[in-house]
This record gives structure tokens, sequence and C-alpha cells, in this order.
């Protein structure tokens, strides 16, 4: 049975509430939950990265107008459920997509624009950087961006003063800590889950290798500080209230927990944190998680190591076209519904279609659509759907086709090793 009105009220009240703000791809949401954990309110704002001179990226601008109108949209559902100017928040937390590369110079100023995890820009640093550690690094892990830099000879790298990613950005700004969740921080650099912070000995390889370059800085001092599940993340300062709230109404002093991933906050929803237990997650990437007992013994580059938000190692399949494909496939027929003079809105379109999809082929007929890897070697290409002659293309088959597709990229690119992968893993 679920609680009244009033009892809600006296937890929004009384600040007996947490507020979860997440930096997806194509959409930044926020829930409230009481506390039961259940959800009261939410909000979200729709954006989209921009590809700029050859770069995935959001700016600032788009980061902060994203996560006030995100939270202002929460905070009007608060008013109109419960009648409530939003003021009190128990607790919160801020996750975002992984990776990239968010370099800041002394005074906090951004060198280059933000390199989104969807950058495959970096194949030569990454595969020195894994010869060097013996340790499988993809090429949207930060230290891959910032060594290819260093490769490129980018003015900006003798400035860098300071690396994050997007969720320890905000943090950052809401707080004054520059502090990174374990889990989102294993995305930046190899953790050793012996001590749950960065790999010593790989720190050191690096830093070895810097020397010639001169540059002022060691690695070690440029990221963030990694904290796991649990630990002190500081608390929403005066300015940090006022970023997030322009409205002025919320209160500063709010604890928050350490900045996360997206992976993180997958494997936590999923209750999936636990050795052995594992999760996919389908969004504009795809990814299989599974929690290992201990480090794998070999390299496999299809394999990427992070970690969960408590530090426990995680042996990751990543592919980078999930949804976006997907909601770019129904685009074609909202497209098409709306040249005939039809209007409909997405929820009923998707419901529609995926119905329909129920009566496609087990194997869709033979259809085949080429994926993509997250870090394959193509710069560029055309997306092409094929069918056997004389198999007809029905709509259940084609519809079929991209919800077994897409979720189903990294069983496909891991399992030609599955059981060389199994004895590693124990």
């Amino acid at each position: 049975m679920g609680r009244s009105a009033e009892e809600i009220k006296k937890d929004i009240e009384s600040g007996n509430t947490a507020l979860g703000i997440e930096f997806g791809s194509t959409r930044i949401k926020a829930v409230l939950t009481d506390g039961t954990t259940a959800p009261i309110a939410q909000g979200s704002y729709e954006w989209e990265n921009r590809l700029e001179n050859g770069i995935w990226t959001y700016s600032l601008e788009d980061i902060w107008k994203g996560l006030k109108d995100c939270y202002a949209d929460l905070a009007v559902d608060v008013k109109k459920q419960y009648g409530l100017t939003l003021k009190k928040v128990g607790a919160m937390g801020v996750s975002a997509m992984m990776h990239g590369y968010m370099a800041f110079d002394a005074d906090g100023k951004l060198l280059v624009p933000f390199r989104t995890w969807r950058n495959t820009m970096t194949a030569e640093a990454a595969r020195r950087l894994t010869d060097l550690f013996n340790y499988n690094i993809p090429q949207r892990w930060s230290i891959a961006h910032l060594y290819q830099a260093v490769i490129n000879g980018e003015e900006h790298v003798s400035r860098v003063h300071f690396l994050t990613t997007l969720a320890g950005y905000v943090h950052w700004k809401l707080t004054g800590k520059q502090v990174l969740g374990v889990g989102d921080a294993s995305g930046m650099f190899p953790i050793d889950p012996a001590t749950g912070q960065y790999d010593a000995e790989m720190l050191d390889k690096f830093e070895e290798m810097m020397v010639p370059k001169g540059y002022p800085w060691k690695l070690r001092d440029l990221l963030p500080e990694v904290l796991s599940a649990g630990d002190e993340a500081g608390t929403l300062t005066e300015e940090g209230a006022k970023l997030l709230d322009e409205s002025g109404n919320l209160e500063a002093g709010i604890p928050l927990c350490p900045p996360e991933g997206d992976a993180g906050t997958g494997m936590t929803a999923t209750n999936s944190v636990a050795v052995r237990t594992g999760n996919v997650s389908a969004g504009t990437s795809v990814f299989a998680m599974v929690v290992l007992e201990k480090t794998l013994e070999t390299v496999h580059q299809e394999i990427d190591m992070v970690t969960t938000p408590d530090g426990h190692l995680v042996g990751m399949v990543h592919c980078n076209n999930c949804t976006s494909d997907l909601n770019a496939w129904v685009g074609l027929f909202e497209e098409f519904y709306e040249l005939m003079g039809q209007k409909t809105d997405r929820n009923t379109l998707f419901g529609t279609l995926y119905r329909k999809a129920l009566e496609g082929d087990e194997d869709c007929g033979g259809l085949l659509l080429p994926l993509r890897r997250a870090d394959h070697r193509l710069r560029g290409g055309t997306p092409a759907v094929y069918a056997p002659s004389g198999q007809q293309a029905g709509t259940g088959k084609l519809h079929a086709y991209p919800l077994i597709q897409f979720p189903g990229n990294p069983e496909i690119w891991s399992g030609h090793s599955v059981q060389g992968r199994a004895r590693d893993a124990g």
C-alpha cells in the first residue's frame, strides 16, 4: 500500500528525502525520493551532443542550462503534486556518462571543449598504453585522451592542472570538492582493487614515460581523489545551490555522495554489485557487465575493466550504438506518419512498433545490420540493412531487428572467447 500525500508532504517539508541527478547522453534526469526511497517527483531535460570540428561535445553552457532546467522541472512537479515549494533535501548525488576528457588549468578554465566518450580518436594512445600497462585501455578512457593529446603535441597539455569526468565536474562546482566515485574513476585510469585507488605501478610507468616531455605536472596530481560509496564527498555550497536552483529556494548544506558514472548507477539500480552478478545497460551505448572474483590473468581487448561503486572489479563489454540508432529508426516512421497528415506521440509510436516486433521471425528473417564496436578502427561508414534473396523485409521483421541487434552487440563481440574469460575470472 502506497503512502498518503500527507505523509509524503511531511518528508518534503522536513527534508527526509534524497535527490538523484543523472546526465545521460540524450536526457538529464532528476528524481526525488521520500523517506522510504520511493520516487515521489521527477524532472527532465532533453539535450544532445554536437559534432564540432570532428569532436563529439557538450558545451559548459549546455551542461548548466540542462541542470537548471531539469531541476526546475522537478520543482514544478513537486509544486503540482503536493502544493509545496522544494526548499530542503536530505541528501543528493550526481551521476553522468563516464570517461571522456575534461581538462582544466590552474584557474579552473576548461582548456579544450569537453571530449565525450563517443569520440574514437585515441586509437594510437590506447594501443600504446595497453602495451605499457599490460592492461586494456579503451579509446574512450580519460587517460587515453590525455596521452593522445601528448602524442599530437597539443599546446594545452603543458597547462593541464586538473582532469575529471562530467559527474566529477558538476560535483566540483556544486561542492568545491575535486573528488570522484571509484566506479567513475575506473573509467579515467585503472584502479587497483586491493586498494580501491589508482594503480600505483601503472601511475609510475606513465610518469616515467612523461619525464622526457618536461611537463610541469605528474599524472597522480591531475586526477581527482578517489572515494568509495558511503564516503563523505562534501556538501552543497551557497554557490552550488544557486547553480542548481535559479529561484533561490533550495537551501545549501545538503550532503552529497561521491559522483559516479552511469555504469555504477545501472549496477546499483539492478542490484548487480555483488560478485558473480551482472547486468546489461541499454542506452545511447550498450554494455554488459559482470562483477568478477579476481583480476583477469591476460589482457582481453574486448573487455574493459571498471569497478562497482564500492570498488569491486567489473568486466564490461561496451558498444557505442544502441538506442540512438533505435530512436533514429523509429523516427523514420514518425516522419512518414506526419507526412501523411497524421499526428502521434512518441510513446504511442514506440509501443505500437514494439508490439509489431513480436510478430517478427526469431531470426528476423535473416536481416543483417552491421554493428559498431566502441573501439572500432573505422573513422566513418554507411550502415545498411541486408536481407537474403527471396526474403520479404516485413514490418514485424524490421522492427524486431533493432530490438535484438543493438542490445545484443556486447554478446556478439565477446562471445568468441567466453570459455577463456571464464577460466581467467575463476
